[in-house]
């Protein structure tokens, strides 16, 4: 029996998404994995070196792919200028996730790729989720799940994965928002993922203070003392080799990265950024603690280069394969 296919959404079509999506086809029509462009045909015909071509179902993809790009055509009603986003465009722009998010349900897609969309123009369309995260969570919220649920973001990039507490919060707030209720969720939820996802029989969680020196004992701040240590013994009680909170400043150099299988940060910058000086090109966000598979690319939506042929793939193929190497690890559990 032929294995369903990823479904890869188009992201912002003004972006850079049709572009490094017909460039991640090119390097893999001919291994795989398989997958089907949720889209506007369009625009990936007039990004794609190669063929584009319309098909009924998913199911068809896998046959179809070492010689052309198979796309479900869900087209813009107007056609996109690389460059120059639009709100006319964003109610598809979310169509097109609504879609893969119903494959991966229905077992017809493996798994969902995101490419990326500019969260600026899908509020000014009335988007009211923070990203795709968020409404992803939504979207199979309604969906069993074995564990603890999320969605909690993931970022990968060569050795290291770093699992988030508060996301796409102002800075300001996420001292407030990073209790030990929510540190306590995330690492649950990355632990498990870890075991079930990434095939880590014995999951290790290195916590990272909020603070400098992860509050000095008190004497830089007290989120350490009142939120971070509490919830690190309340992982270790629930059997999670946790360990913190650790001075972010020394988690993240090669030698400490040896000492654990995740870190959990506090807030977006204290995750991103080690990731992307790590592997800048080649990085990928995960989705732990979903019904599905999700993953994306580690970048926005670049439209400063888009439609120029400058675009690297390089974290589009790495995200289509992790999340066909996730898909096979659930499929075999």
């Amino acid at each position: 029996m032929t294995q369903a296919p990823l479904a890869v959404t188009l992201g912002d079509p003004a972006g850079i998404g049709p572009e490094v999506v017909g460039k991640a086809w090119a390097a893999l029509r001919r291994e795989g994995p398989a997958f089907v462009v949720v889209g506007d045909l369009g625009a990936l015909a007039g990004a794609c070196a190669g063929p584009v071509r319309a098909i009924a179902c998913a199911a068809a993809a896998p046959a179809l792919f070492a010689e052309a790009l198979p796309v479900l055509d869900l087209p813009l009603e107007a056609p996109a200028t690389p460059g120059q986003p639009s709100v006319a465009a964003a109610s598809q722009v979310v169509a097109w996730i609504r879609s893969a998010v119903a494959l991966a349900i229905a077992g017809e897609a493996a798994g969902v790729v995101t490419a990326p969309v500019a969260k600026q123009v899908l509020y000014q369309a009335g988007f009211g989720f923070p990203g795709h995260t968020e409404f992803i969570g939504e979207l199979t919220r309604a969906v069993a799940h074995r564990g603890s649920r999320g969605p909690v973001m993931m970022l990968t990039a060569k050795d290291l994965r770093v699992a988030l507490v508060t996301v796409h919060e102002p800075l300001a707030q996420a001292p407030a928002l990073a209790t030990r209720e929510r540190i306590l969720h995330a690492g649950l939820v990355a632990a498990e993922a870890l075991a079930r996802d990434f095939g880590v029989a014995s999951p290790r969680i290195a916590v990272a203070g909020l603070n400098p020196h992860a509050g000095e004992g008190g004497a830089l701040g007290r989120e350490e003392i009142v939120s971070v240590a509490p919830a690190v013994a309340d992982l270790r009680a629930r059997g999670v080799d946790a360990r913190g909170p650790l001075p972010a400043d020394t988690l993240f150099h090669r030698e400490a990265r040896r000492s654990y299988d995740a870190a959990l940060c506090l807030y977006h910058d204290q995750a991103l950024i080690p990731v992307k000086m790590l592997d800048f090109w080649g990085g990928v966000n995960v989705t732990l603690g979903l019904p599905i598979v999700r993953t994306s690319p580690d970048h926005g939506t670049a439209f400063d280069i888009a439609g120029k042929g400058l675009a690297r793939p390089q974290s589009l193929i790495a995200a289509i394969r992790l999340a066909a190497e996730i898909a096979a690890r659930r499929r075999a559990a």
